[in-house]
């Protein structure tokens, strides 16, 4: 079995997850802030992060026309993205282009060491990565919409 196809139920499971969580979210509540951070801003971000990965692990560069906002990480910005069906479409787009990249690449490259900004990974590292990446932002997302719920009571 190929690496992709070992990965890709893992991977799915997890993203699946994720983005039926965001189609529930409110506007309202893409607004939701902790410290300076919104609800809205962290997708977004979750999003740019795995363009970026795309083409730093899996050579599939970025869509000329992507604009990220988000290079500085999901703290202390000033912006945010309230328009759900927006987020939800760009976080489908940008699922879509990274497994397009995971597919292609060949098995042999899965394993490769690769140097980019964030420090050397392989592919099937910064796979792992990524989920970890997905997991902080829902469970900070999970905490933002329980102390909001603990502030309405």
């Amino acid at each position: 079995m190929s690496t992709f196809a070992t990965v890709m139920p893992v991977w799915n499971a997890i993203q699946s997850r994720f983005l039926n969580t965001v189609k529930q979210l409110t506007t309202e509540e893409l607004a939701l802030q902790m410290d300076d951070t919104s609800i809205g801003y962290m997708l977004r971000h979750n999003a740019e992060v795995e363009y970026m990965f795309a083409a730093w692990f899996f050579n599939k560069p970025m869509p000329e026309d992507l604009v990220i906002h988000t290079h500085r990480g999901a703290a202390r910005s000033k912006e945010t993205f309230t328009n759900l069906a927006e987020l939800v479409s760009f976080l489908e787009e940008s699922q879509t282009w990274l497994i397009a990249g995971m597919s292609e690449l060949p098995e042999s490259e899965w394993n490769e060491i690769k140097k980019c900004p964030i420090g050397d990974s392989t592919p099937l590292e910064a796979v792992g990565r990524l989920m970890y990446h997905t997991g902080i932002h829902a469970g900070q997302i999970s905490f933002i919409m329980k102390l909001h719920a603990a502030k309405q009571v």
